[in-house]
């Protein structure tokens, strides 16, 4: 094959790739955040490494949407082992001027360690932004991936980004 055949195909590949709505992840935002206070664990009792966590947390907005920002929240998990499931969370972000509150639809999670020790948990799911006034008006509505890593023991980075296909709750981007 010549390399004229080659090229052709490789951009013809890629146009119709382009042109069936295939989407590339759109960055909303990324937090830098902390624990705060102490983890509770409260095991359920019906079996070893059965329990529930609720973790408190402050993050500061450092990229998109959300930058200068700071959110507090609290998320409620169910474990089993190293694998975990969100049951319920929820955040208020603060900006200048601008105010959101986010609800954690659905989210999975699963313990990281380090040198033996658990140092935190790998996180992804989907988060509505049931409101968004001010400067984060653009949030109101939107449905979002996140995904959580563990950055030192008590920190941990949550990245917030959309599928550009479904990312208002209710509608569809044609």
């Amino acid at each position: 094959m010549n390399k004229h055949f080659l090229v052709t195909a490789l951009c013809s590949t890629l146009g119709l790739i382009s042109a069936s709505g295939f989407a590339l992840a759109e960055t909303v935002g990324r937090y830098e955040c902390s624990i705060v206070g102490s983890v509770s664990q409260d095991p359920v009792g019906d079996r070893d490494g059965h329990l529930l966590r609720t973790v408190q947390y402050s993050c500061l907005g450092v990229e998109g949407l959300v930058k200068d920002a700071v959110s507090t929240g609290a998320s409620i998990s169910e474990w089993d082992g190293s694998q975990g499931k969100y049951l319920s969370g929820g955040a208020i972000v603060r900006a200048p001027a601008g105010l959101a509150v986010s609800q954690i639809t659905e989210g999975t999670g699963t313990v990281v360690m380090k040198d033996g020790k658990p140092i935190g948990a790998d996180s992804s799911g989907k988060v509505e932004f049931k409101l968004g006034l001010g400067t984060l008006a653009a949030l109101s509505g939107k449905l979002v991936r996140f995904e959580s890593k563990p950055t030192g023991f008590g920190r941990f980075s949550i990245d917030l980004t959309t599928d550009g296909a479904a990312a208002t709750v209710g509608t569809s981007k044609q």
